[in-house]
């Protein structure tokens, strides 16, 4: 292999591009494959798991990898777009050997694997020779090799024992952190994937805050089966934490008790809202709003509300307009009189009020209204979000086409998005390298 460090850690390969010969990027890494062995033979890399599209992981062959640098991998070319699978006799090194808690062989002291490197051989193989360890910090070790709290050291795969073993309450600090930039969408397909056991303990690593991301992008079985192993409190912040709408379809799936527990142990401002949405039918403008639009009074400028849409958090359909309403401006609102669109907002000076510029002449969604009605009027008026105003003229909340478009689509969408792939025959050389794996 042209190219090739004499020593790579796989944790830090997470996320890098991978190219073909031509240059263009085909996608990018998201975990390596490897092919435990009995002692005291290490782990032999079998290839590189490579996200080529939406949540569409691939199995790249390490015998195809020309080049590896600190910000891009290079292969021959050659991808079978069969959607990767792991098999039992393998295991996949960010998502389940970092975090493990193991023992120097020496001591038996605990560590936590931190990272683990993969180095070339003669044969132009690749096998797993050095765990990056962290000491567990349960106070400093006497003699002549002191050593202080939570080192970290690097030591021969031989060195350590016990990867093959069956670990409860395994940490997720390394995986988070491999995946730390990755988009909530993209993260919850990687979730998705994991088993249960590792879900259970990459939802407890994860913050409240980045955990309701995830959920929300989850489809509705792994959202329910997170949601119920979580602790009640710690269930409850995460709730507070996802967008009202989002919570409600949640606890809507869940059983009356356990959605009454929980909506109890919310705050209640964060579980007022969605109780009011779980009033509404599933499939009426009610049921699919959101009660968190950008609302603001009519004597707001043009430059107060395009402060409001620049919050990088939010919703870009949610950010395409404001609503301009009399006091007060949390949902229910004051009279509802109007919409600017972020078009319109970016024509006007900025002390421009903008109740002198707000379009009053479409009709807002009523709450009862069907989710087909809704959706004719957005694709009718090219909208990509309206508001939703009860009978006193009050604003209730907004729809936007990515909740109308989540209830158009088939109820397991999510999951068919996440498992889809692209139909490709059984590749020799994979086979090959894996199963000679597997049958050893």
């Amino acid at each position: 292999m042209s190219g090739a460090p004499t020593r790579v850690f796989i944790a830090r390969l997470a996320g890098i591009a991978v190219f073909d010969p031509a240059g263009d990027q085909v996608g990018r890494v998201r975990d390596v494959v490897v092919a435990l062995r009995l002692a005291p033979r290490p782990p032999r890399v079998l290839g590189l798991v490579v996200e080529v599209g939406p949540r569409r992981p691939v199995f790249l062959p390490i015998t195809r990898v020309q080049v590896i640098e600190a910000d891009a991998i290079i292969f021959d070319g050659r991808l079978n777009m069969r959607r990767f699978s792991k098999r039992e006799s393998e295991t996949l090194v960010i998502a389940e050997m970092l975090d493990r808690t193991v023992r120097l062989c020496d001591s038996g002291e605990p560590v936590s694997v931190v990272d683990v490197a993969m180095e070339p051989t003669r044969t132009r193989d690749w096998l797993v020779g050095k765990v990056a360890v962290r000491r567990g910090g349960r106070g400093l070790r006497r003699g002549p090799g002191l050593r202080r709290r939570g080192e970290s050291l690097v030591v021969d795969w031989n060195d350590v024992e016990g990867f093959s073993a069956v670990e409860h309450g395994q940490g997720a600090a390394g995986l988070i952190a491999a995946f730390g930039q990755m988009k909530a969408a993209d993260l919850a397909g990687i979730v998705h994937e994991l088993t249960p056991k590792r879900r259970t303990e990459v939802a407890a690593a994860l913050d409240d805050e980045r955990l309701a991301d995830v959920l929300e992008e989850l489809p509705e079985d792994d959202q329910i089966e997170i949601l119920g192993k979580l602790e009640a409190d710690r269930a409850a912040d995460v709730l507070e934490a996802m967008g009202p709408d989002d919570a409600a379809d949640l606890l809507g799936e869940l059983p009356t008790e356990q959605r009454e527990r929980l909506l109890t142990l919310m705050e209640p401002q964060d579980a007022a809202p969605v109780r009011r949405l779980l009033t509404y039918e599933d499939e009426s403008a009610g049921g699919l709003m959101t009660t968190d639009p950008v609302i603001v009074p009519p004597d707001a400028t043009v430059a107060e509300a395009l402060a409001q849409i620049r919050n990088p958090d939010l919703n870009p359909a949610l950010a395409a307009q404001v609503y301009v309403c009399r006091a007060p401006t949390a949902t229910p609102t004051g009279r509802y009189l109007g919409t600017v669109h972020f078009q319109r907002l970016l024509r006007e000076p900025p002390p421009t009020l903008v109740s002198g510029i707000c379009d009053t002449e479409l009709d807002p969604l009523r709450p009862t209204m069907t989710l087909e009605s809704v959706a004719m009027v957005l694709a009718t008026y090219n909208l990509v979000a309206a508001p939703v105003v009860d009978e006193n003229g009050h604003l209730l909340g907004s729809v936007t086409i990515d909740d109308v478009l989540d209830h158009l689509l088939p109820e397991d969408w999510r999951e068919t998005a996440m498992d889809a792939f692209a139909e490709a025959s059984a590749d020799p050389e994979e086979e090959a390298l894996r199963g000679a794996e597997g049958a050893r």
